[in-house]
């Protein structure tokens, strides 16, 4: 019984950093339906920022989501302007998104490279490797920490989504970008905040992956295919699908590591997408697309 409650802790302490990489990724897709296929890319930007800043000046990698953050949304705001606003309206709009985030994701793979080399990289904070005892379980600080500022950057998103004109304009976007044209709403500025949020949430992430996991400049290839898979689970541009999509996974997959090891537990998310496609291509709580 201890042990199944130890694997669950587990799980459910990075449940909330996936979360959150996830939320940007459907964010984007939600208000521009972007297949943003750099979103993994763009949080090991975040992840070498973290990364540089702590060894080089010793900033904390919690810290660092000051630099990372607003970072990110710069570049989310200049990407979009740059790269997508010519596509709009096009009747493969989404189809040339996959493509056209394809390639912006080998170009940061080819930039990271050139600059950082392909050894893989981490930030080493104290805490990561530290844990709370509580009798015969343990609960790693690194894992809870993030988790728990992950949850607080979610939380916050739901504010300025429900609390804010600009989240009341970024909502209408996501459920009928015609109408709320139509009602006032710029969508062009809509999309460049919301493309800009989503980076910074995947900045944000960058940050604490850093101190998680390793990190090298090809390696967000495996990300992307995970977080497609909670997105998938969850609904594309459901933001509640992201976040009980994230937890759900992430502590199946944490059971299917502890019985079959590590090398088994990406599997849980490609299993989870195939069966999702099959039976409810729309998600949990997302709507069908229209045709």
């Amino acid at each position: 019984m201890a042990h199944a409650a130890q694997v669950l802790i587990l799980g459910a302490v990075l449940g909330g950093v996936f979360a959150l990489m996830a939320a940007g990724l459907t964010l984007i897709f939600g208000v521009m339906h972007i297949v943003n296929l750099a979103h993994a890319a763009f949080i090991f930007v975040g992840a070498y920022i973290a990364y540089l800043a702590f060894s080089g000046l010793g900033i904390d990698p919690f810290v660092s989501l000051l630099i990372t953050v607003p970072a990110l949304f710069a570049v989310g705001a200049v990407v979009y302007r740059l790269l997508f606003p010519r596509l709009e309206g096009t009747p493969r709009f989404t189809e040339a998104t996959v493509l056209l985030t394809f390639a912006v994701a080998l170009i940061i793979e080819g930039t990271l490279a050139w600059t950082f080399t392909g050894v893989y990289r981490s930030t080493t904070p104290e805490y990561a490797t530290d844990a709370f005892i509580l009798g015969p379980l343990f609960i790693p600080k690194g894992q809870l920490y993030a988790s728990l500022v992950s949850i607080v950057l979610i939380a916050v998103l739901w504010g300025v989504l429900y609390f804010t004109r600009t989240g009341h304009a970024i909502r209408a976007t996501m459920q009928n970008r015609t109408a709320a044209q139509i009602v006032g709403v710029n969508v062009r500025r809509t999309s460049t905040i919301a493309f800009g949020i989503g980076l910074a949430l995947a900045g944000a992430s960058g940050s604490l992956l850093s101190f998680l996991f390793t990190f090298y400049p090809s390696g967000h290839w495996q990300w992307i295919a995970l977080l497609l898979s909670l997105i998938v689970l969850g609904g594309m541009g459901s933001l509640r699908g992201a976040l009980i999509g994230a937890f759900v996974l992430s502590i199946i997959a944490a059971f299917v590591t502890d019985r079959f090891g590590p090398t088994w537990s990406p599997m849980t998310f490609f299993m989870a997408l195939f069966l999702v496609l099959l039976v409810r291509p729309h998600g949990l709580f997302g709507k069908p697309m229209e045709v």
